[in-house]
């Protein structure tokens, strides 16, 4: 018996032996759900950063590891649209870089038409972002964050009206999904587009309750709430949001790189005014 319990011993040492060096040095496709989750957990600097060190640790396994690839250039589209950085232009131009080199190598990849249409749509081509959607969802017809950015190009458009509805089928595609804090504020910003600020209050809150580590959502709750006149409850939010994103000021807004119709500028200046009574920096 002490034979046999000292070889169990033996093996069971060996295996763990063998858990500990997997864990020590991941394969690709580990390290890109590791980045995966980190993009998932929300989206400020901290979270993002550590997103695209895992993509980045899978890339220098497998240079040509597609997944990796897209998401890295999501990550840099994040950093482009989202506010969270004062150089968006350089994170957007090496997005769509990036996203090009992963359709050169898998051009039916549906990721990466829905992260080109992102850096498109963005980038004041809406049209042509729209068409990366449509193709994107031509290929994965269940890829819900494509009807997102649909309700993301309708504002840039000046049809804000229209937003909610492609947001609604998005949830109606995936009601628990990871991402649906970002589309709950698209719906949000939205309303705060066309003036129907106790809506966008009600898309941001719905929004923070799903996923609390997203200072844009923190910021838009805080617009609408101080347009409503509730002032305490706007600084509130501001300060939430600046917790998660202390870099965050008025003139990353003002200097994004983003120019749509005159309704959707009207818009981006109701936020800004909201977020100036909120108490947000001015920068």
């Amino acid at each position: 018996m002490n034979r046999l319990a000292r070889a169990l011993d033996v093996q069971l040492v060996a295996a763990e032996s063998r858990r500990a060096a997997t864990k020590l040095h991941p394969d690709a496709a580990d390290l890109y759900f590791q980045g995966r989750y980190s993009f998932n957990k929300g989206l400020t600097p901290e979270y993002l950063a550590e997103a695209r060190g895992y993509f980045e640790q899978a890339l220098a396994i497998d240079p040509d590891h597609i997944d990796a690839l897209s998401r890295t250039a999501t990550v840099e589209a994040a950093l482009g649209v989202l506010f969270l950085t004062d150089n968006p232009h350089e994170h957007l131009a090496a997005a769509e870089t990036k996203v090009i080199r992963a359709l050169c190598l898998a051009p039916d990849h549906a990721w990466a038409h829905l992260t080109l249409a992102i850096v498109l749509i963005c980038t004041n081509r809406v049209r042509l972002g729209m068409a990366e959607c449509e193709r994107a969802l031509a290929l994965d017809p269940n890829l819900a964050d494509a009807y997102e950015m649909l309700g993301v190009a309708k504002n840039y458009m000046g049809r804000a009206a229209d937003t909610e509805t492609h947001i609604n089928e998005a949830l109606r595609l995936s009601p628990r999904d990871t991402s649906a804090f970002r589309w709950m504020n698209t719906a949000g910003f939205s309303k705060l587009v066309i003036a129907a600020d106790a809506e966008a209050t009600v898309w941001f809150a719905r929004g923070i309750e799903a996923n609390r580590n997203y200072p844009l959502l923190h910021f838009g709750y805080a617009a609408a709430l101080a347009l409503l006149g509730r002032l305490d409850e706007a600084q509130a939010a501001a300060k939430r949001g600046l917790a998660l994103d202390p870099g965050f000021t008025i003139r990353r807004v003002k200097e994004a790189p983003m120019i749509g119709e005159p309704a959707f500028v009207a818009g981006i200046k109701r936020f800004v005014k909201g977020m100036h009574i909120a108490g947000v920096p001015k920068g």
